[in-house]
């Protein structure tokens, strides 16, 4: 799993999250141990958490050609190593002394954001001094908004990127086993960061009862909105209309929770009322489900039934009692691997996969019932199945299109007694002014709970706000990956399925009307795809890292753009490629060519592995001192099919893992996406890459069973850093391939366009034939040509001995891919190579001056418009490469898709977010800025709105001083 670290040390950790909570209890003082697991009441709720995950039955399948599934995931615009955070919990001290931020730190390791409650026991700022990925503020709002304001303006200022608003407690439940132990915290355990001084603390209940406001409305999510510019999530929904309410008032995310059993007790179990709101929801917003997770498999039940991810919480607390850190770590770890498995035992190849075709009774006896008019799903009712022992019931199956307000399938288990009413009916709902139907179905209901004992949810408010609530602004919603949202959901559950009354006349008519209009269903059915029936790649968010960015460049065509990584236009002549074809075509007459022949090479496919690599074999050579015969090159459509190439020859199994420095350009994650390769990212620090880092990824792959196969990196001048790697670090780099017998895949193609002399590339000091040279003309020729290289000496020996190079193996599967590179591409190339005699550094000297000012430009102005004093007191910096397209800039405040929006919108500058190059969490406060494709004077003018841009948001974020936790 992305950034996870094993617990450390020589204790032997649990092996379920029962046992982490077995040695938790004997541990803890009793008192302790009942106020963390007790619930409210008699604790049916509490215990109907689990028990409705319990009955969940998912149907394993075989033959898939899924391979290791990727959980990750993204939420609010950022990637999650896992569709899993931490709950927000009160207290962690009352179970390690170290708090939250040893659960911060767990947290970290494993790639997950932490959910930090209003009653922490450590200060925002320490706890955001060790987070390694996202932290949001669980929020209540006291009866004094000035302490809830306070509180909410603190996590801000500590880089929190979201409000988790506890929406369940006009008033605390009754829970008994504290009110038997007459429950009080310790003197040393205080909230940190709630005035000590203004309220006694030690009893939760009563401070509860005297300090929440317990007339909350819709409302607060506008004053919340009001007071912080962070996206603001409701926690405590367990209907579909409170879930519409929430989305009218302008929430950005739903947490579907009881509140842990702890509030209002017999209420439903949240994965019992989870499809309705799914389905309220329809990805309008994110959705997120608490309560009763306790395994791997709970979580792809969660997101089957239409979650976006779930919070864990009392697991996460007992492995602190058990081990601090290390403890937190182990129930992380657990729990995805646990997801892990699920996902690569049902044939899931990503979270996104994950819909109701996973959930499955026991037997399968499925029937499928078509009806032609009158019945809708939201999407894939054929498979929503969760079945207890007994259950034959039939899933409801409606082709796309058609709708009803009438039915549902009946509930599911063998206990699934109505809780509407001893005649198991349901009153026809009241529609309030401007309502309107859904006309939407269910699939079946979950447990022997799982009636709509509230009513039925099938009324929808008309598109407005509730009292109070304010607009919803659509910006704070950026665009997110097609993980989630894309993907079918459960239908929204509607009233009981049959009535007992139903008469055999009733049910033929039913059968015949359903014959009569099957093959009209098939029809239908047929004319659309499910996106989980795609390979995972199409929704794999690397895919889609560039298409808001293009969106907002089509949208504000007049804005100044330092995002695109492209060559300065002035230097191209529209007439030079005509001269470089004719170069090319006397250079081959001039080699004894005929006039049939040089029309063949023109007109034909041509060699798959290309017709110029000589002339590529020479320049190598000239320019960059990589000595290698023309047989140990490949020509390639671009880098980028290069990469693909590359990736498939040598990525052979499951267990073959690809180790990327991250920032990563997104074409190599792409490929990899595409072609089922597992990435490890190795971040890179604030000076650039650390092969120490680098070898403790390759023995930390190793422990897990998986093979490092590759390296890969940019070393000069990198996209998107713009970092360089120093020569002892080449050498280190080099000795450590040799030693733990890894290649390096080498991409370099802005150092011939670069001012200055350049260090030796990664190839030109190989000795032992590590480095496959991925190779681009895009910078040092032009980028239309789409004409690359990939330089692959390594030997390849056969089962008889034969040999080959690996060139040989790769222009094998190019001819299965692109056939050829286009002959005038490489014709225009090779007549540019020819003018210059193969010295590209010669022939781009010019530009590479235009590129060394540019650069030096936007330094420039960005020390003029933020002094020093002034970016360290607003928290902003920027590194200063050498040479290349980019520089970083970090920022005090999440530079997200949001932020881009208001940028382009507002101050007229586009810029690209750094979380784009992250396979993992990473890059949230940094922004990438390329200058290559500006003039001085469009850069004068893009850095001075930037500058207005940067200022307006640091004031509107109420962000300042050095950004915390990692920001790059």
């Amino acid at each position: 799993m992305t950034g996870r670290t094993a617990p450390s040390g020589a204790w032997r950790p649990p092996l379920s999250l029962d046992e982490y909570a077995e040695r938790a209890r004997t541990r803890l003082d009793p008192a302790v141990w009942d106020f963390i697991e007790g619930g409210a009441g008699d604790e049916r709720t509490l215990a109907a958490n689990r028990a409705a995950f319990d009955r969940v039955r998912l149907r394993p399948r075989v033959l898939t050609g899924a391979g290791e599934g990727d959980p990750s995931t993204t939420v609010l615009g950022r990637r999650w190593a896992a569709p899993v955070a931490v709950a927000p919990m009160a207290y962690h001290t009352l179970m390690h002394p170290d708090g939250e931020t040893a659960t911060a730190r767990a947290a970290g390791a494993a790639g997950l954001p932490l959910v930090v409650s209003t009653f922490a026991g450590r200060s925002f700022a320490e706890i955001a001094a060790v987070a390694g990925s996202p932290l949001w503020l669980q929020v209540y709002c006291f009866r004094d908004r000035a302490t809830t304001r306070r509180l909410v303006e603190r996590a801000a200022d500590a880089g929190f990127e979201a409000l988790v608003l506890t929406a369940d407690t006009p008033r605390l439940g009754r829970r008994l086993r504290d009110l038997r132990n007459d429950f009080r915290l310790p003197p040393h355990i205080t909230p940190a960061n709630l005035p000590a001084d203004e309220a006694d603390y030690s009893s939760p209940s009563e401070h509860g009862r005297t300090g929440l406001d317990p007339s909350l409305d819709w409302s607060v999510i506008a004053w919340l909105r009001s007071v912080s510019p962070l996206p603001v999530l409701v926690k405590g929904v367990m209907t579909a209309e409170d879930a519409r309410c929430a989305i009218a008032a302008g929430a950005d995310g739903i947490v579907v929770s009881n509140h842990g059993g702890r509030q209002l007790d017999g209420t439903a179990a949240t994965l019992e009322v989870l499809p309705r709101i799914a389905a309220a929801v329809d990805g309008r917003c994110a959705l997120l489900l608490d309560g009763g997770v306790r395994r791997g498999r709970d979580v792809l039940a969660a997101l089957a039934l239409g979650a976006d991810a779930v919070l864990l919480g009392r697991p996460v607390l007992h492995g602190l009692a058990v081990a601090g850190a290390d403890g937190a770590a182990g129930v992380l770890d657990l729990v995805l691997d646990e997801l892990s498995e699920a996902m690569a035992l049902t044939g899931t190849a990503t979270a996104a996969g994950a819909d109701a075709a996973l959930l499955a009774g026991p037997e399968d006896t499925t029937a499928v019932r078509h009806h032609r008019s009158g019945t809708a799903t939201a999407a894939g009712a054929d498979a929503a199945l969760l079945a207890g022992p007994e259950d034959t019931t039939a899933a409801w199956h409606h082709p796309p299109g058609t709708t009803t307000g009438t039915e549902a399938p009946p509930a599911v288990g063998p206990e699934a007694t109505p809780a509407a009413g001893p005649e198991n009916t349901v009153p026809a709902p009241r529609h309030p002014p401007g309502a309107t139907t859904t006309g939407t179905e269910a699939p079946p209901a979950i447990g022997p709970e799982a009636t709509p004992a509230a009513g039925p949810e099938n009324t929808v408010p008309a598109r407005h706000h509730p009292p109070g609530a304010a607009p919803r602004d659509d910006r704070r919603h950026p665009p997110e990956s097609a993980a989630r949202h894309d993907r079918p959901r459960p239908p929204e559950p509607a009233a009981e399925a049959a009535e007992a009354e139903a008469t055999e006349a009733a049910e033929t008519a039913e059968a015949v009307e359903a014959a009569e209009t099957a093959e009209t269903a098939q029809a239908t059915e047929a004319a659309g795809l499910r996106k989980a029936d795609l390979h995972r790649s199409v929704s794999d968010p690397v895919l889609d890292t560039m298409n808001f960015l293009n969106e907002i460049t089509g949208r504000f065509p007049d804005v100044v753009s330092f995002a695109p990584g492209r060559p300065y236009e002035e230097f191209f002549d529209k007439d030079e490629i005509l001269d470089h074809v004719r170069r090319y075509l006397d250079h081959l007459a001039a080699g004894g060519a005929s006039d049939e022949a040089i029309r063949t090479t023109l007109y034909q496919y041509g060699p798959t592995a290309g017709q110029i690599r000589g002339l590529i074999s020479d320049s190598l050579r000239a320019d960059e001192g990589i000595d290698v015969p023309p047989g140990a090159i490949v020509v390639t459509v671009g880098a980028q099919e290069g990469m693909l190439l590359a990736l498939r020859a040598l990525f052979a199994g499951p267990g073959d893992v690809l180790l990327v420095a991250s920032p990563c350009y997104v074409g190599i994650t792409g490929a990899a996406s595409l072609l089922g390769v597992p990435v490890r990212p190795v971040e890179e620090r604030a000076d650039g890459l650390d092969v120490a880092d680098v070898e403790a990824a390759v023995l930390a792959e190793r422990a897990r069973g998986r093979r490092p196969r590759a390296f890969y990196v940019v070393p000069d001048h990198s996209n998107p850093s713009g970092n360089t790697l120093s020569r002892r670090a080449r050498e280190e780099l080099l000795e450590l391939a040799a030693r733990h017998d890894l290649l390096i895949l080498e991409d370099s193609p802005y150092r011939l366009v670069s001012p200055g002399a350049q260090l030796p590339t990664l190839k030109a000091m190989d000795r032992t034939r590590r480095v496959v040279h991925l190779g681009s003309y895009a910078k040092s020729v032009f980028p239309g040509a789409r004409v690359g290289f990939v330089v692959a000496d390594q030997p390849v020996r056969d089962p008889s001995g034969a040999e080959s190079l690996l060139a040989d193996e790769l222009a094998k599967i190019k001819s299965m891919v692109t056939v050829n590179t286009p002959a005038l591409s490489q014709a225009a190339v090779a007549g540019a190579l020819l003018a210059c005699g193969g010295r590209l550094t010669e022939r781009n000297a010019v530009p590479a001056k235009h590129y060394g000012e540019a650069l030096r430009v936007t330094l420039e102005q960005l020390d003029r418009h933020f002094p020093e004093d002034v970016r360290d007191r607003l928290g902003i910096g920027w590194n200063r490469p050498s040479g290349g397209f980019f520089l970083t800039v970090r920022v005090p405040f999440p530079a997200d898709n949001a932020a881009l929006l208001r940028s382009a919108e507002d101050h007229g500058v586009i810029w690209t977010p750094m979380a784009y190059f992250y396979p993992g969490p990473g890059g949230e406060r940094s922004i990438r800025l390329s200058f290559s494709y500006l003039s001085t004077a469009r850069i004068e003018d893009g850095i001075a709105r930037f500058a207005a841009f940067l200022r307006a948001e640091t004031e509107r974020s109420g962000a300042t001083g050095p950004t915390p936790g990692r920001d790059a």
